[in-house]
Parts: C-alpha cells; structure tokens; sequence
C-alpha cells in the first residue's frame, strides 16, 4: 500500500512536471517568435503604409497578434484603419518626446489581434527635439521593448526619408521589408538605403536582417512593370518576395473607407497578394 502511494505522488509529480515543462516550452516559443519588421524605403509613394496596414491586417487574421507603429507624421496608417489624427490624445510623438507610456497610447482596431500606435502631424518636428536627447538613435527601442513580447509581430510603417525617425525604427527592428514600385526610378535611392543599413549593421543594431524586397505596383500589361521586376529579381535574387503585389483599385479605395483591404473587399487582388504576404513570412519565420 504505501509502496503504491510512493508511486502514485511520483506519477503525479512527474505530470506536473510535465505539464510545467511544456508550458515553458510554449512561452518560450512565444518569445522567441515575436518580431519587430521596420517598411522602408526613403522614396516616397511605394507601398510602406499599405503594406504596413493590410500586411498587418493579413497577419492578424491568420491568427497572430500584431502591432502596428505609424512612425510617419503624415498619419496615413493612423487614418487608414479608420481613426483620426486630429482625435488622438496620444501617439508616438508624445511617447517618444514626453516619455508617456506607449501601452496606454496603443489603440485596437476593428480586426481582432490588430492594435495600432498612431501618430500625429506633431512627429514632423520630432527629429528637431530629439537632436539633443541621449541615445537617440534608441529610442524606439526602449519603447518598443517594453511591450514587444506582447505580440507575436510588430511593423513599423516608415517615414518617406532616412532621418532621425527611420533610424530609430531600422535600431529597433530585427529585420526590414523594402517596397519598390514597379515603375519608372523604382531602383532610385535603394543604393543609398542599403549603404543606411550597412551602416546600421555595423554599428547600432548588429542583428538587423533583411526581410525582403516587395515588388509593388505591378501590372503584368506593362511592359516596364515586367522590366522593373526582372531587374529587382535579377540583382536581389532570393531576398525578393516570391509574392508580388499588383496595383489594385481596391487597395487604393480601402484607407478611404478607414479599413485594410481584407476587410474592405476580401476577393481582391490586394487582399489575396497580402494575404499570401503573410503567409509567405509566417513561413519563413517558423
């Protein structure tokens, strides 16, 4: 009998035992799986915002937690997933400039698992002000830190330049997507951003990899989009997306109606293209 109950205790301790090991294991995944993406490319009109947005929406809908950083005064991912700058209380540049805390500051959007930190006109002046702070190259990633394990992919949507703000995002990323549109000067300034990135590498974040190149803007009918395409594919090989987006009404009518596109119109182009985006970095990231 008591040799019965000497097993009977080690069998249990041996199943919680088990069972904390596998839920450590869980976390643990958890953890190691969260991942900050930094869009961009300092020319203007390529893709980051919508890319930011409806690559996040992708995400969220297969299922993984996601945060969106609109690191851009224009405000457009703020607006597109329907919230007005003009209405924010607070957004990154009081985040970034006041010190006030970003959890507060993070908004949920109408699809689940997706939250935005937004941003406001103020940001434009940002880099001005932050000129005498210490480590400013870092302070993103001292926000971002503080709840980065919260989800399982963070975006930061880029402003159109490599100043001070792109600095911080590509300092606080572990990797970076590079839109480039299918068009005319598609190629212009990319030599000067991968020199940015090197340079990064080299110094302030070591770990910082490329995600990948996304051909955006593509029209199969045009003779130049086809070019463009083979020329990125051709230099880049595979840190190229196998998924390419195509130009899309859809894409371009859903920040109007404040929405990603999945929501917007799910059997459009957009949608499948970025839909196959994230399942491609899902993939990729395993």
């Amino acid at each position: 009998m008591i040799n019965y109950l000497v097993w009977k205790n080690r069998g249990t301790f041996f199943i919680e035992r088990l069972f904390f090991y596998i839920f450590a294991k869980i976390l643990l995944k958890r953890k190691i799986m969260s991942k900050t993406i930094a869009i961009a490319n300092q020319k203007g009109g390529v893709g980051k915002t919508t890319t930011s947005i409806n690559l996040g929406a992708s995400l969220a809908v297969l299922e993984k937690k996601t945060l969106i950083i609109d690191a851009d005064p224009q405000a457009n991912s703020t607006s597109g997933l329907g919230f007005d700058p003009r209405e924010i209380e607070t957004s990154i540049y009081e985040c970034v400039i006041n010190g006030e805390d970003a959890k507060k500051a993070i908004i949920k959007t109408k699809i689940e698992g997706l939250f935005i930190l937004p941003s406001h006109i103020d940001l434009v002046g940002a880099e001005i002000e932050m000129l005498n702070f210490e480590n400013r190259e870092r302070i993103f990633k001292s926000i971002i830190e503080k709840f980065k394990n919260d989800y399982d992919y963070i975006l930061i949507d880029c402003s159109p330049s490599l100043g001070l703000l792109t600095l911080n995002a590509l300092t606080a990323a572990d990797s970076v997507i590079i839109p480039v549109q299918c068009e005319y000067f598609a190629l212009e300034g990319l030599g000067k951003l991968l020199n940015t990135i090197k340079m990064i590498q080299n110094g302030l974040n070591p770990e910082l990899q490329i995600e990948g190149f996304l051909l955006t803007m593509y029209d199969p009918r045009l003779k130049l989009s086809n070019l463009v395409a083979e020329e990125v594919q051709k230099h880049f090989q595979s840190l190229v997306f196998d998924t390419i987006v195509q130009r899309n009404i859809r894409l371009t009518e859903a920040p109007s109606h404040g929405e990603p596109v999945i929501v917007y119109d799910a059997k459009s182009k957009g949608s499948i293209n970025y839909l196959n985006l994230a399942e491609e970095i899902l993939k990729k990231n395993q």
